[in-house]
């Protein structure tokens, strides 16, 4: 099949090209129907009620979910954390899972969140148009890094995200266009430091704006502060380095968490100035609380370690 020059080839799919004036037109278009239909419903956008709260100084302890089941989620979202993040970075979840996910999330009246793969634009761009309510980044090592991710999850004339998606404006329960509009205030940015590199660059990177929260991975973070032999540093070493973030957090103002394991740890970080805190996952409270049923009952067990988090 031939094809004009007006037409191009994106991926095996057949995309016709809009002049600038078209996108314009559009654009406005869109504006204009947005403002009718606000005044006529009397609604407002959602806000991220996560992203107000860890401005305004408070801990936000939610979880991961690694089983990328809607049935699990849907349950998870109505425990009464305030946020959930969809792990894509480590679980097998796909774009339509994930998507189906942030919708079931958002429509139980919690934050989803998704961990991306990488901080690539496309991986960005994907999870915030199917309804991601904020994104957190692994490996944000430079300012140069985290430069990139922040313009990715922001619209110009701010940042670099591709206007297009249906599912992002639904969870929010906005137009497509108020959306447009207001998504910059409301999409949560969340910057992993798991590295000697990303604590050495932390005050330059957490003080740039558009960085909403940090969050430090414990497991990374030990692998990459390993010794040429391969050996672990001590649990001193690592809490010094934690220490380290969160103190550069708190003199440039920005919000930083971390990921624990049990209750006692989740209140004494909060206690020591944490803020966004990942408690675990719903794959490690339903094998945490399985070994206890079969300890408790003297069963065999058949193998301890099945989850770390």
């Amino acid at each position: 099949m031939g094809t004009d020059r007006n037409t191009s080839v994106c991926e095996g799919r057949l995309f016709r090209k809009r002049s600038s004036a078209t996108v314009h037109a559009w654009w406005q278009r869109t504006r204009g129907d947005s403002k009718q239909q606000a005044t006529n419903s009397g609604e407002e956008m959602k806000k991220n009620p996560v992203k107000a709260a860890l401005r305004n100084g408070e801990p936000q302890i939610g979880t991961w979910l690694s089983f990328g089941n809607l049935m699990a989620t849907r349950l998870m979202a109505r425990v009464g954390f305030p946020w959930l993040t969809v792990d894509m970075e480590h679980s097998p979840i796909d774009w339509s899972e994930a998507g189906a996910l942030f919708g079931a999330i958002a429509d139980a009246g919690c934050v989803p969140l998704a961990r991306v793969p990488c901080g690539d634009h496309d991986h960005i761009k994907r999870v915030l148009d199917a309804g991601a309510f904020g994104i957190v980044v692994p490996m944000v090592d430079t300012v140069d890094q985290a430069r990139e991710v922040i313009a990715a999850a922001k619209y110009p004339p701010t940042g670099t995200r591709s206007l297009g998606g249906t599912l992002h404006a639904l969870n929010f329960d906005a137009t497509p266009g108020d959306y447009l509009k207001r998504a910059n205030d409301e999409i949560l940015v969340v910057l992993q430091t798991e590295s000697p590199t990303g604590v050495e660059n932390a005050e330059e990177i957490y003080s740039l704006p558009g960085v909403d929260a940090i969050f430090v991975g414990p497991v990374d973070l030990t692998a990459r502060m390993r010794d040429g032999d391969g050996v672990d540093p001590s649990p001193d070493e690592l809490e010094a380095m934690l220490q380290r973030v969160l103190a550069a957090g708190q003199k440039v103002g920005t919000p930083v968490g971390l990921h624990v394991q049990t209750i006692d740890a989740a209140r004494q970080r909060v206690k020591e100035g944490w803020q966004f805190i990942a408690l675990g996952s719903e794959l490690k409270m339903m094998v945490t609380q399985a070994q206890e049923f079969v300890q408790a009952l003297e069963i065999k067990t058949q193998r301890g370690d099945l989850a770390r988090y």
